[in-house]
């Protein structure tokens, strides 16, 4: 089945030329290395900064230069700062075209489950309330099951909500799904996978 890369790998296929790009903090953040050359794409982090290049290698790390999950990353000709109001309001304002994050749990009707993790500490719910309402296409990037072997992939998410019926698609190591008015419908079955192991491992709805 695919692993973190892969499944970064298959979120980047879905990025089109000129597009603003919002990467969530985990998985997401690996999306960046699998962007084609020849697409013009501006990678945007909350925490104010438009045009973010690649992770550095170890010689070229800055520790000034972080994004939103504070892991070091570089700068572009085109890249620009601003303050983290300016870049909510870039957010709240649609001027994002895609944001992809990761996920505890999603519905099968598009609600999202992300910032509350079982269990632990947590600061607070982040940026991705924002993200999830302003921008204009969401893709989760997630394990299709918990480490129990319970599926996050539910007819109802059990833990507090991000946001409700905002998730667009949903890319797993099983595959890539679409949110559908029936369901969670299956786009791509990941190599390694198989339908019988798709079915077991979903709760919510499952469109064949």
């Amino acid at each position: 089945m695919w692993d973190r890369n892969e499944m970064a790998a298959r979120a980047a296929k879905e990025i089109r030329d000129g597009m603003y790009v919002n990467l969530g903090i985990g998985i997401p953040t690996l999306v960046s290395n699998f962007i084609p050359k020849n697409l013009d794409v501006t990678l945007q982090s909350e925490n104010g900064m438009l045009g973010m290049g690649p992770f550095p290698k170890e010689r070229y790390v800055d520790p000034d230069l972080i994004n939103a999950g504070k892991q070091t990353i570089t700068e572009l000709d085109k890249t620009s700062y601003f303050s983290s109001a300016d870049s909510f309001a870039m957010i709240r304002g649609g001027h994002i075209d895609m944001a992809i994050l990761g996920a505890m749990e999603v519905s099968e009707n598009g609600d999202l489950a992300n910032w509350m993790i079982p269990g632990k500490l947590v600061k607070g719910m982040g940026g991705a309330m924002d993200l999830v309402s302003g921008v204009k296409r969401v893709i989760v990037i997630m394990d299709h099951t918990n480490k129990k072997g319970d599926s996050k992939l539910l007819k109802k998410c059990t833990l507090p909500l991000t946001g409700r019926g905002v998730v667009d698609s949903l890319i797993t190591n099983y595959g890539m799904f679409e949110i559908i008015s029936e369901g969670i419908k299956i786009i791509e079955i990941a190599d390694g996978a198989s339908l019988e192991q798709i079915k077991a491992a979903t709760e919510g709805n499952l469109v064949i």
